[in-house]
């Protein structure tokens, strides 16, 4: 089926250019934005260009189309439009061609090394005669069999990465590209490039979207507006959603959708939701709302809601056979060998795992909620019962061993997750081998990963959800553990109390103070405090830069804190003067700077440099780390352009192409720190903010300190978190299917 193709609206005409990219001034990786340095022959300097790109490096030679502008700022900018990246001709180029991470076993050294041999015949003595490189000193004939292969195999690919990259596509992205397409790649992108999106890592919707407008594809193809629904609610999975109602998808994905001259036009795109319904390419729900509306779900999402709902039901029904006096004198007997006291609440707690299949366990920090999961551990360990513990992150599961004194995992590994079918290996039909099951950090658990979780429980065991209700929903769509306790269906156990050695935490007492609606009693770092959760004000966000430079280069070596080892910044945003990206270029120059025996990488002009601290930012099944763990990179091999990374249990190597799964994360958001603990906390709170400013944010970047927690900012800003005690919507039924009112599409 051929596409329609279009002609836009005129445009002036464009011109060419073509040069060297000689460094990059901002890349980004989710849009492709870019503003990058060129040199140009014959240029007195050095012009710059502006445009989206999907990859870019120094060191590449690109053909450019585009279209001059006078930047009133900035002065004359090339406005790019089309690109295609060439081979290069000069000798500082082929260098950086050849160390670009294009061929494996010719790094920035070892190109360094050929170019200065070969010098403008280079690439033809390594395309006919690369036997020839015995000849460069330092390259081994072991070296050059690996050259030699890797050159085959790109070679062998040839044409399809002439293509991609004529398209806008670079050598990063069209080797994964091949890789998941292999010599079918070319029929499938021209067919349908929007393909790339659901099948390539890296090339979301944007890249996907560029790709098709150099091929010529309307951008009222069908095709467009299918993938640009399916991106949409893929967005609102960002934000947690489960589905969008109708009516706010079609404005979502008209909004989304706008290009140059291009508005999408509403009843247009009805008709394709319209169509993507029938096909079940989307699922409606029904909705007695006045009016009537129509929820829209992306089918994986309305399968395992309404599948998640349908197995706890049938768990929570399997009655449990206990003797709950002989449980009592279990637990008079436990107090008196552990010298510990349970409070009425907490009895009640150990009661309730005791007898029931499925239970909900929440408390805030104080509440003795770790003595209580210890006590229930133990009981059913007492009870003759196999036991099986975990947590969403590795660093919580190793925090749940500690308190139990029981082997605790991730629950990736407990279900036993295969990255050969990228299924889990646990569910019913191979159960958990457990009779009892604590899972901890529950509020963390999205969607999938709860379905995942209750499908692999054996109808005979039980399970305790162990989680804190007060702090931040998961990362991924969903509101599991708030909607478990709204259906009323799992008996629910929250503590309250907050135990006398307890109160003399700061910390402990602010985190409850600001669930009450209170502002918090910080004590100021300039009146040489001796509390553990202070304030340092700073008006600006960029005073609050600078504040926070001086809390890492004084007050944390005054207080015996190693910056690079115990002190976490939490941000709420990504963006902004007090955002991650920009702490983390302010926070690694001043905690991890450069240093000639320190080696590191330039991705999309973001550096990484041995002894920097970084964040997963996807789950990787293949090397068992996932979304949020933190690690710290070990070694940088620039011949191999590989990157090696130090995480709480495991190491693990990364090859340039991948790269983009980890960032620096001396700042990291306060979502992505869910399920960790830090010695030291710093969280900046600015109006810069304020969409994102809530009680549970701040409750929740508060309790992530074990030791010291500093708020950076106006009182204003904080003031306006403890106030924001709606919890943001999250379109979720699971609670409605759980109490059987799922056909009312209530929200």
């Amino acid at each position: 089926m051929s596409q329609p193709r279009y002609t836009p609206t005129p445009q002036p005409p464009l011109e060419d250019l073509e040069g060297v990219v000689e460094r990059l001034t901002f890349h980004s990786e989710e849009t492709g934005y870019t503003v990058a340095r060129l040199k140009v022959p014959k240029a007195h300097d050095l012009v710059t260009i502006v445009g989206e790109f999907a990859h870019i490096q120094p060191g590449q030679t690109l053909q450019l189309s585009g279209i001059w502008r006078d930047h009133p700022q900035y002065g004359d900018q090339f406005q790019v439009k089309q690109y295609r990246e060439t081979k290069p001709a000069t000798l500082t180029g082929i260098e950086k061609y050849l160390g670009s991470g294009l061929i494996k076993g010719v790094g920035p050294v070892t190109a360094k090394r050929i170019v200065a041999h070969f010098g403008l015949e280079t690439l033809e003595i390594i395309e006919h005669h690369i036997d020839r490189l015995i000849e460069v000193p330092g390259i081994a004939k072991k070296r050059v069999q690996m050259i030699q292969t890797a050159w085959s195999t790109q070679k062998a690919i040839k044409d399809v990465m002439l293509f991609l990259q004529g398209h806008g596509v670079s050598t990063t992205y069209a080797v994964k590209i091949y890789k998941v397409y292999g010599d079918q790649a070319i029929r499938i992108v021209e067919y349908n490039p929007y393909q790339l999106a659901q099948d390539v890592y890296g090339i979301g919707f944007v890249i996907a979207d560029q790709i098709a407008r150099n091929l010529g594809i309307a951008p009222d193809s069908d095709f467009r507006y299918r993938a640009g629904t399916l991106h949409v609610l893929s967005e609102a999975s960002d934000e947690g959603h489960c589905y969008l109602p109708k009516t706010e998808l079609v404005n979502r994905v008209v909004k989304r959708l706008q290009i140059e001259d291009h508005i999408p036009n509403a009843a247009q795109v009805t008709t394709i939701i319209d169509q993507m319904e029938q096909s079940l390419e989307l699922i409606p729900f029904p909705s007695v709302t006045e009016p009537p509306e129509t929820l829209d779900y992306s089918p994986v999402f309305y399968h395992a809601e309404t599948k998640l709902a349908d197995r706890i039901k049938v768990l929570v029904h399997q009655p449990v056979e206990v003797d709950l006096t002989r449980v009592n004198r279990w637990i008079d007997r436990f107090i008196e060998q552990t010298g510990f006291t349970l409070s009425p609440q907490q009895r009640q707690a150990v009661e309730t795992a005791a007898a029931h299949r499925v239970v909900i366990f929440t408390g805030g920090p104080g509440t003795g909620k770790t003595f209580t999961t210890r006590t229930i551990a133990a009981l059913w360990k007492a009870m003759g019962k196999t036991l099986a513990l975990a947590s969403p992150t590795g660093r919580a599961a190793q925090r749940l061993s500690e308190v139990t004194k029981e082997e605790a995992s991730t629950l990736h590994r407990l279900l036993a997750f295969d990255p050969k079918t990228m299924k889990f290996q646990r569910d019913q039909s191979d159960p958990i081998p457990a009779d009892a099951i604590i899972v901890d950090e529950t509020s963390m658990l999205d969607l999938f990963l709860a379905n995942s979780l209750f499908k692999a429980v054996a109808n005979e065991a039980q399970l305790l959800l162990v989680g804190d209700i007060d702090q931040l929903p998961s990362v991924g769509p969903g509101n599991v553990l708030r909607d478990l306790i709204a259906s009323q269906l799992i008996p629910v156990v929250r503590l309250t109390e907050v135990f006398r050695q307890a109160r003399s935490s700061k910390i402990v007492t602010n985190a409850h103070r600001i669930n009450q609606g209170q502002y918090p009693n910080f004590e100021s770092v300039s009146d040489c405090p001796q509390s553990d959760c202070l304030w340092l004000g700073g008006p600006e966000p960029a005073d609050g830069v600078q504040c926070i430079k001086d809390l890492i280069q004084q007050l944390m070596p005054t207080l015996g804190y190693h910056p690079a080892r115990e002190v976490q910044v939490l941000s709420p945003m990504t963006r902004g003067e007090v955002g991650t990206r920009n702490l983390n270029r302010v926070l690694q120059e001043l905690i991890n700077p450069p240093q000639l025996d320190k080696p590191e990488l330039n991705r999309g002009g973001n550096i990484l440099r041995v002894g920097d601290r970084v964040i997963q930012k996807v789950n990787d099944y293949n090397r068992d780390v996932f979304n949020g763990d933190l690690g710290v990179i070990e070694t940088i091999d620039l011949e191999e352009v590989d990157v090696t990374v130090q995480f709480s249990t495991k190491t693990v190597t990364y090859d340039l192409a991948d790269l983009n799964e980890i960032a620096l994360a001396w700042a990291v958001t306060i979502h992505k720190s869910q399920g960790s603990e830090y010695p030291v906390v710093i969280m900046p709170l600015y109006m810069q903010h304020y969409l994102m400013l809530s009680r549970n944010l701040l409750y929740t970047g508060l309790t992530r300190a074990k030791q010291l927690a500093i708020v950076v900012g106006p009182k204003k800003a904080i003031g306006l978190a403890v106030r924001q005690d709606k919890v943001h919507q999250r379109y979720t039924l699971l609670d409605q299917h759980l109490m059987g009112k799922s056909e009312l599409g209530s929200i």
